[in-house]
């Protein structure tokens, strides 16, 4: 597929997934929607827009933009941008239908994700023109696992089968006399390192287990998307597609090895600002690439959030957010990509790369918008945040992972632990972090104290897009989120406030 299209070689993202799924679906840089990582069980009752996860509720999703051009629009997979209201439901963000789950992750056999007391909850979702509600008919059997993939007398079916299928009904069922934006969100290649047991024999001659697991996942997803775009091609409608593919972050690095990622040759990885966590592999295929264009390479810088603008602009709508104006929201940020990957233009129009971080004390805890660095032309500047976050050992202006892996990490004979390696990049030139990210992809060598013009050039850049970030406070974990869990949703999460709420106005 990449061949036959255009990889992006300078594609990025947000470094974990929560902020960079609200940034493709809302066309905002990190910095101007969401940086958090909270569950979605959160709420702030103070602040009716910004006091939940992910999206605010007054922000347009790229969704709804092309349903109101006339596209049937679905979603497939995770969502992790919202739960708490039906304003957070993918319905009010312009979706048709989704089969998905709200979290960031869950159990690939039982789709269970945190507990209500002792209690595991599950996590997957069905909405539809007739139904919309916990996917119980999906359930699997309760024996059902990883380590037990074929219980006698019990449905035993790998969730990422369900979302393909998923997928394939979509397109065998679409009406191919009317546009289709397809958002297919896969849980590949995400924790729990869980795949078929048939797929993790092809790997056997890996002997370390978190790689081998990993790799196999790969391997699954290599295969659905194949089915897929084959799929495509036999409804005849490759010739009319616009297939775009990315990761959301980086490999994810940070324990010794337990979580199978690997971004070598590039330093860092997921949950960090180092290329490893937020340059991220990226192409678009499919027949309206033009023939010049396939095949090529491009290092044109490019953003997760782009695509809103783009895809607005192959449907011909204008992509302003006039709902977000007049809730006083940040616009988006976005740039349309389609000039330069047709080939209208030689060059990218995105010129700048601003990188977002957070003050989070935890993975999953709220904390405060930061602006962690900026990329311009060769240049890339980080800057730590002053506050003593959980992935830099508790010390101030670092960034986290400051450690490249071998090609072949994480292996039986490694040790390392990439959470023990935070650099500190402060605002002085002698502790900056002032990279040419083209002729040292690996960030290994700091210009800061041979380039002061440049360092603080670009540390007053940081300080002015500081001034425009959104920041709310996402509250924490609501009680009436399990109580909703446990009795109307019979045991899966779902919404549970009213959209006009007040303290009182909880869902009981």
């Amino acid at each position: 597929m990449c061949r036959s299209g255009i990889e992006l070689d300078r594609f990025y993202t947000y470094q974990f997934c929560s902020p960079a799924r609200s940034a493709i679906q809302t066309g905002r840089n990190p910095i101007h929607v969401n940086v958090q990582n909270v569950n979605p069980e959160c709420k702030n009752p103070r602040d009716v827009q910004g006091g939940f996860q992910g999206v605010p509720v007054s922000m347009t999703g790229v969704a709804s933009h092309l349903r109101a051009a006339g596209y049937r629009t679905h979603l497939v997979g995770k969502w992790d941008i919202g739960m708490a209201t039906a304003s957070h439901h993918p319905k009010a963000r312009g979706y048709d239908s989704w089969l998905g789950y709200w979290h960031h992750s869950n159990d690939y056999w039982q789709h269970t994700v945190d507990h209500c007391g002792v209690h595991k909850m599950r996590d997957l979702w069905l909405y539809n023109a007739s139904y919309d509600g916990p996917a119980w008919e999906l359930a699997n059997g309760a024996s059902c696992s990883q380590e037990n993939q074929s219980p006698p007398n019990e449905t035993c079916v790998y969730e990422e089968s369900l979302l393909t299928g998923a997928v394939k009904n979509v397109i065998r069922e679409h009406d191919l006399s009317i546009p289709l934006f397809l958002f297919w969100s896969m849980h590949l290649v995400h924790m729990p390192l869980q795949v078929p047991t048939a797929y993790e024999q092809k790997f056997a001659f890996v002997k370390e287990k978190h790689r081998r697991l990993l790799h196999a996942m790969v391997n699954y997803m290599d295969e659905q998307v194949g089915e897929v775009m084959q799929l495509l091609k036999e409804r005849e409608m490759w010739n009319q597609s616009l297939v775009v593919f990315h990761s959301d972050n980086g490999g994810e690095i940070m324990g010794a090895g337990i979580c199978g990622g690997n971004n070598w040759p590039l330093r860092g990885g997921k949950f960090s600002n180092f290329e490893g966590g937020i340059r991220v592999n990226a192409f678009v295929t499919g027949g309206l690439v033009p023939p010049f264009r396939r095949g090529t390479r491009d290092e044109g810088f490019a953003a997760a959030w782009d695509w809103y603008a783009t895809y607005a602009a192959l449907a011909g709508v204008d992509p302003f957010d006039h709902q977000a104006a007049a809730a006083g929201l940040p616009p988006h940020d976005s740039l349309n990509l389609w000039p330069w990957l047709s080939g209208a233009t030689a060059r990218s129009p995105r010129q700048e790369v601003i990188i977002g971080e957070t003050s989070s004390s935890t993975p999953n805890s709220d904390g405060k918008t930061f602006v962690g660095g900026v990329i311009h032309g060769r240049y890339k500047l980080l800057v730590g945040v002053d506050a003593r976050k959980w992935n830099s050992m508790g010390l101030r202006q670092q960034v986290s992972q400051n450690v490249m892996t071998g090609p072949h990490w994480p292996n039986t004979s490694s040790h390392l632990v990439p959470l023990l390696h935070p650099r500190r990049c402060g605002r002085d030139p002698q502790h900056g972090c002032l990279f040419d990210i083209f002729e040292d992809p690996s960030e290994s060598t700091s210009l800061a104290a041979d380039m002061p013009d440049v360092f603080h050039e670009m540390l007053s850049r940081v300080d002015e897009l500081q001034k425009t970030v959104y920041s709310p406070i996402r509250g924490y974990k609501s009680a009436a989120a399990c109580h909703k869990a446990k009795t109307q949703y019979h045991g899966y999460w779902g919404p549970w406030l009213l959209n006009d709420f007040n303290a009182s106005d909880i869902i009981v």
